[in-house]
């Protein structure tokens, strides 16, 4: 999981809040699902520990219902992620009962840009961690 940020991969202890010598890092946690008016809302907390800001992120996420089956690719647009900054974002879901969903999964990030950022890059340095009793990941 390389990125090729230029100088976003050489950012310096105090330039972000990394443990020294580890690799910087767009993490992305589910970190609740919860029913809502429409169906299911999903909540995630974006850091962006890499040294540039993401002007624009989207990823393609495919929900599995209890039976492992494709339930919904969704398309969630997580917009500006400034670096070194957290940020928590919700979509509703119309239509999908929350406890149907199993598993959730990064299938590609359809909109990754901003200043120094390479193509591929919100995937490659992708960290996924989950709150919820879903599995979460790339």
């Amino acid at each position: 999981m390389a990125l090729s940020l230029g100088a976003a991969g050489q950012a310096s202890s105090q330039d972000s809040p990394q443990e020294p010598g580890s690799t910087p890092a767009l993490n992305l946690e589910l970190n609740a699902l919860d029913t809502s008016d429409k169906g299911c809302r999903l909540t995630f907390v974006a850091a962006n520990e890499l040294s540039v800001q993401l002007d624009k992120v989207t990823f393609e996420m495919v929900l599995f219902n209890a039976e492992e089956r494709v339930e919904r690719l969704a398309l969630l647009d997580f917009k500006t992620l400034p670096a070194g900054k957290t940020k928590v974002r919700r979509f509703d879901l119309a239509n999908i009962a929350c406890d149907n969903i199993s598993r959730i999964l990064i299938n590609d990030a359809t909109e990754c840009s901003g200043e120094g950022v390479t193509e591929g890059a919100c995937i490659r340095q992708l960290k996924t961690s989950s709150k919820s009793s879903v599995r979460f990941g790339i």
